[in-house]
C-alpha cells in the first residue's frame, strides 16, 4: 500500500526535494552475532528475501525521483546493508563513524574509501564513538545527536566543530531504541516526529522547547521500527506495520508509502538504516 495521502484540503501544504541516497545491497547480510536487542542468532534469516526486500525499497526511491547510489557490500560484514551507519555527510563533508563494536568496525574504511574515490575533500574519521546518521539526525534548526548506548557524547563537539552547525545531544535510555534513527526522523527541514519513551526527562525538555508542535508515535509503531523512516519533505517511507503512525503522517499532509523490511528488522533496522542521505 502506496502514495497514501488524506482527504482533507486544508493540510500544510508539503513539497519534495530530490535527494541522494547511498545504499549497500544486503549480499552477506546474516545475523551471526547480537550487539542490540533486536538481533538472534538463533533466529534464521531468508537472505534472498532479505535481498528482495530491499531492491524494493531502492527501487521506490528511484520512482520517487531521488537519486540513488550504492556502495560494495564487503564480505564478512552483514551489517553493511545498514548504510546510515557509515557516515554524517553534510554540505559536501564527510564524518566517517567510529563504531562502538568490533564486529563492525572495518565498515569504515570502506565508507572512507567510497567517499574519497567520489572527488570528496574533506572525509574526517570520527575521533570518538559515532555511528553515522544512526545517532545524527539533521534538520534546519540544528543536528540533533543522540547518545546513550553508541554514540559518544564527546563525538558532539566534532561533528560541531566540522560541520560548522550546532549539534544538540539527546540522550537515549531504552535499549530497545538504541540509535536516535530508531526513536526520532526528519520530516522536513523544521518538523520532526519522535517517540517520546525513548529519552531522558532532559531530552525531551530540549526537544519541546525546538520542535513544539513535532509530531509524537506511540510505543506500538516504534517498536515495528515505524520511526525508521526516511522523508523528502512529502513522501514519507515506512515500515508497513507502523499503520497509526502512518495515519497521524497523512492527517498532517504527508503521501505515506508502506515498505516490508521485516527481514532486515531481525538484524535491528530498517528503511532509514538502509539510506544514507547526503547533503551538498
Amino acid at each position: 500500500m502506496t502514495g497514501l495521502l488524506a482527504p482533507e484540503t486544508n493540510l500544510t501544504p508539503r513539497h519534495a526535494r530530490i535527494r541522494n541516497y547511498v545504499m549497500c545491497r544486503p549480499d552477506h547480510f546474516e545475523v551471526s552475532y547480537s550487539i542490540n536487542p533486536w538481533m538472534d542468532p538463533e533466529k534464521p534469516i531468508d537472505k534472498a528475501l532479505a535481498t528482495a526486500q530491499w531492491e524494493n525499497l531502492r527501487t521506490l526511491f528511484a520512482e520517487l525521483g531521488h537519486y540513488v547510489q550504492t556502495i560494495e557490500p564487503a564480505p564478512g560484514l552483514p551489517d553493511m546493508v545498514f548504510a546510515a551507519n557509515g557516515a554524517l555527510v553534510v554540505d559536501g563533508k564527510v564524518l566517517i563513524s567510529r563504531f562502538r563494536h568490533p564486529e563492525r568496525q572495518a565498515e569504515a574504511r570502506f565508507w572512507a574509501e567510497w567517499f574519497r574515490k567520489r572527488g570528496y575533500t574533506e572525509v574526517v574519521r570520527a575521533a570518538f564513538t559515532s555511528e553515522g546518521e544512526g545517532d545524527y539526525v539533521t534538520t534546519g534548526r540544528a543536528i540533533l545527536a543522540g547518545n546513550g548506548f553508541r554514540s559518544d557524547p564527546r563525538s558532539q563537539a566534532e561533528a560541531e566543530a566540522l560541520f560548522g552547525r550546532p549539534v544538540t545531544g539527546l540522550k537515549l535510555v531504552d535499549p530497545r531504541f538504541y540509535h536516535l534513527d530508531t526513536a526520532l526522523a526528519a520530516l522536513d527541514d523544521e518538523e520532526i516526529v519522535y517517540y517520546p519513551g525513548a529519552f531522558d526527562a532532559e531530552s525531551l525538555r530540549v526537544l519541546e522547547n525546538l520542535f513544539p508542535n513535532a509530531l509524537l508515535a506511540d510505543e506500538e509503531d516504534a517498536l515495528v521500527f515505524g520511526l525508521n523512516l526516511v522523508s523528502d519533505g512529502c513522501n514519507v517511507i515506512l515500515p508497513e506495520p507502523a499503520t497509526g503512525l502512518a495515519a497521524k503522517l497523512r492527517a498532517r499532509g504527508f503521501r505515506t508509502h508502506h515498505v516490508d523490511l521485516s527481514e532486515l528488522l531481525k538484524a535491528g533496522g530498517s528503511v532509514k538504516c538502509c539510506t544514507l542521505e547526503i547533503r551538498h
